[in-house]
């Protein structure tokens, strides 16, 4: 079986970003929407999946991760709007999600 590797962006109300890199996805996103996720997550109330990337290559993923935070806000809100333009959770579409 193989393994992917998820870069992704999470946000708030205020739109506070953070940027992260996950093997799981589902649960990852769960961790953050329990305060469980990181700190600064908890800190934030950053509970919103906005947009993600997968990868097959764990380099990938940490690469893109970097380059990813490394950029300027308007670059990231540049990312998330020409995918998810309203900034929409996109686990709303997750059954299992948050259900657990």
């Amino acid at each position: 079986m193989r393994k992917h590797y998820y870069v992704y962006i999470m946000t708030n109300a205020s739109r506070t970003l953070y940027t992260g890199m996950t093997n799981n996805l589902v649960r990852r996103v769960y961790e953050h929407k329990q305060g469980h996720g990181s700190k600064f997550t908890a800190k934030y109330h950053i509970t919103w999946l906005v947009y993600s990337e997968v990868y097959n290559d764990v380099r990938d993923a940490i690469r893109r991760e970097k380059q990813i935070k490394s950029w300027r806000r308007s670059k990231k809100v540049a990312l998330i709007e020409a995918v998810n333009p309203k900034w929409r959770d996109l686990t709303l579409d997750w059954d299992e999600c948050l259900e657990k």
